[in-house]
């Protein structure tokens, strides 16, 4: 919050001397509406991109000094498509972090227990993913998020930390609601945009293009041309001297709690 609070102090700097100019210089009205613009913007850029902490701090890259990445994976768990990704994660002998929406692990918990038994990290992604979840309340969010937690405990008998706000967002509301429920927000470095791609090349282009140290890489269990492209992806990452690991080893933080 302390980036949301240094902005609104900022403006809050800013009408009270455009009050002052206003009444000595006689401005425009206009002026004042040019101000609320670039208020709203500024916030509406720290609600969409995470990256930035606006509202919270959210681990979204690793440490530049090392030469690694890491591989996520969210909406899943979906029989159609995750069995595919973990045959290609095993195969290639790399670890994943898959998180999870709530409803969808009832029928495929044989898919969230081998998720586990290969190596991979699971983690919170709300139950439902509503379109519309960044603008409950926190109540209504924080039930949410414990309703898949409960969901996620049910399968496998751990409680997780990691949570990724559903299409990354972050306000006000959805940042109380992570802190309440104790959970470290995780986010990404790279987004592939891949459940949108237009053709397996472009993806993994666009997956592969300045990859850096640190990088998270967004992918979904859905993606419709991700599973076609992921070993070659993993097998270009090698190729370049990069190292897969989990995300507990990219932040050094327990994945679940004791």
């Amino acid at each position: 919050m302390y980036k949301h609070l240094h902005t609104r102090l900022f403006y809050a700097a800013a009408i009270l001397i455009l009050f002052y100019a206003d009444w000595k210089y006689d401005l425009p009205w206009y002026s004042y509406l040019l101000w609320c613009i670039c208020f709203l913007l500024t916030v509406s850029w720290g609600v969409y991109f995470m990256q930035l902490n606006y509202f919270m701090v959210s681990l979204c890259k690793g440490s530049a000094d090392k030469k690694q990445i890491a591989i996520t994976f969210d909406d899943g768990p979906l029989r159609e498509f995750t069995p595919a990704v973990l045959d290609i994660l095993k195969s290639e002998n790399v670890p994943a972090a898959f998180f999870l929406i709530g409803k969808n692990i009832s029928g495929n918990e044989d898919l969230v227990t081998r998720m586990l038994a290969e190596g991979h990290l699971i983690g919170n992604h709300s139950f439902y993913h509503d379109f519309w979840f960044s603008l409950h309340l926190k109540k209504r969010m924080t039930a949410d998020l414990k309703k898949c937690e409960k969901e996620i405990f049910r399968v496998s008998g751990k409680r997780t930390t990691f949570f990724r706000p559903p299409y990354g967002v972050i306000n006000p509301a959805v940042a109380k609601a992570i802190k309440q429920c104790n959970y470290h927000s995780i986010g990404w470095s790279v987004r592939t945009y891949d459940t949108g791609a237009k053709s397996a090349e472009k993806l993994l282009q666009k997956s592969l293009k300045n990859l850096e140290n640190g990088d998270v890489i967004l992918f979904h269990d859905w993606g419709q041309h991700t599973i076609g492209i992921l070993s070659d992806f993993i097998r270009e990452v090698k190729n370049r001297g990069f190292k897969i690991v989990s995300l507990n080893k990219m932040f050094g933080v327990e994945p679940y709690r004791t």
